[in-house]
């Protein structure tokens, strides 16, 4: 069978006389005529005012502001920005007045190659395009508000355009809940000190900081706070398939946008599973998800929800770029020679503070519930030295882990990352 990594995937020779289970998600066909659809969703928006009429009612627009993922995320990003260029061009908001704006987080600045990818033909056109930098303090403003501990630091020139614009994704995520909404504002657009603030170490920590969970989640109900105090106008959300095509659209008020896409995912992506297993065998979903070993940990994290304790997780990653470029802070700790326990316990404390402390905190949290085989193009030496095991192949992998939990060791496969979840129901 194929799993997803890379571009092109990675093939498993399964064994029949392995004790194997596969789970995949239920194929969902794309939208026929996505950029149509797109622009169907802004004529007719849940919850908001059409954006012509937003327009309209402003009578006066000098800038707009277009927020996109950056190049860690597969949402075809292209189609999106075709539809809603074409409908502003409509609404007689010139090209020049644009401002397309990567919302990078803490993430490194999207590439030339990177943006032509994301934004197609878009980015040829009179637009101008610029990467979000979290720790450029020239690039933010500072907001304070009496109900905050600490001000909200934010990119200028998106707090201060006169038509603010939302895209992006929803899905499941592994601290967050799910993606989309606020977060493309917050951690998305704000500053490294608020992205410390919205990761930081006791938020990580909750139970409920998961996969799929919103309620009583520290981390998107902070996000939320901040962005509402920013403000957005309106929002175009989407949810994709394996093959990263468009299966769901949503535009208008964000926070219903949001509620629509996440009831879908969540109809579509969990699956009931009646028990945990001896080895998971699992990935990001491929290009552009696994860049790097530091976006692979959101994979073994989908391991560690139905993995048994002291069982193994084999991590299937290309990480063409290695540990991850600009992830200086995240590479210098998987080479710390300290123990998971060590490092964990150190970030609870606050002995260790720094940007990218959040994945090596849920890094550690895993490797202290089970051993972790990251298969990927990283050689044994890059791969740290706090407790990630390499394996050539999934097969060696596999092999390995059989000689601990025995040949008839239970064994789940998750071909296709974040797209298929499982729930233990025990």
């Amino acid at each position: 069978m194929k799993l997803d990594y890379g571009k092109d995937g990675i093939e498993l020779t399964i064994d029949p006389n392995w004790n194997t289970k596969i789970i995949q998600p239920v194929k969902q066909l794309p939208i026929e005529n996505p950029i149509k659809a797109i622009r169907d969703a802004i004529k007719n928006p849940v919850g908001n005012l059409s954006l012509k009429a937003i327009i309209k009612k402003r009578k006066k627009i000098k800038s707009v502001c277009i927020v996109v993922s950056d190049a860690t995320r597969p949402v075809p990003t292209h189609l999106i920005i075709e539809g809603l260029l074409r409908e502003l061009l409509d609404y007689g908001i010139q090209e020049k007045k644009i401002r397309i704006l990567i919302a990078t987080g803490l993430h490194r600045p999207s590439n030339r190659e990177e943006l032509k990818r994301i934004l197609g033909t878009v980015s040829t056109r009179d637009v101008k395009i610029v990467n979000h930098v979290a720790a450029d303090k020239k690039s933010l403003i500072a907001l304070h508000n009496g109900d905050l501990e600490n001000p909200i630091y934010i990119n200028k020139y998106y707090y201060e355009s006169d038509l603010k614009i939302l895209t992006g994704y929803v899905e499941p995520h592994f601290f967050f809940g799910f993606s989309g909404g606020y977060k493309s504002i917050v951690p998305g657009l704000a500053g490294a000190e608020t992205i410390l603030a919205n990761h930081s170490a006791e938020k990580i920590a909750s139970p409920y900081a998961r996969f799929g969970i919103q309620e009583k989640n520290p981390i998107p109900e902070h996000s939320s706070r901040y962005a509402k105090i920013v403000g957005v106008d309106f929002t175009i959300n989407v949810c994709i398939n394996v093959d990263h095509k468009i299966i769901q659209i949503a535009a208008g008020d964000i926070e219903l946008v949001h509620k629509r896409l996440v009831a879908y995912q969540n109809k579509h992506v969990f699956k009931e599973i009646q028990e945990s297993f001896d080895i998971v065998i699992c990935g990001n979903g491929g290009y552009p998800l696994d860049l790097n070993l530091y976006q692979a940990v959101k994979s073994m994290a989908i391991g560690e929800m139905c993995v048994k304790q002291g069982g193994i997780i084999i991590s299937v990653n290309e990480c063409c770029e290695g540990v991850g470029v600009g992830q200086d802070n995240f590479k210098e700790l998987i080479f710390s020679e300290k123990s998971p326990e060590e490092i964990y316990n150190k970030i609870l404390k606050k002995e260790i503070v720094v940007p990218d402390q959040w994945q090596i905190q849920v890094l550690t949290r895993i490797l202290m519930k089970s051993k972790v085989y990251l298969v990927s193009n990283m050689k044994e030496e890059e791969i740290g030295n706090i407790g990630l095991k390499y394996a050539d192949t999934v097969e060696d992998a596999i092999k390995i882990s059989l000689i601990k939990h025995g040949r008839d060791a239970k064994i789940l496969i998750l071909p296709n990352g974040p797209q298929i979840l499982p729930l233990i129901n025990i």
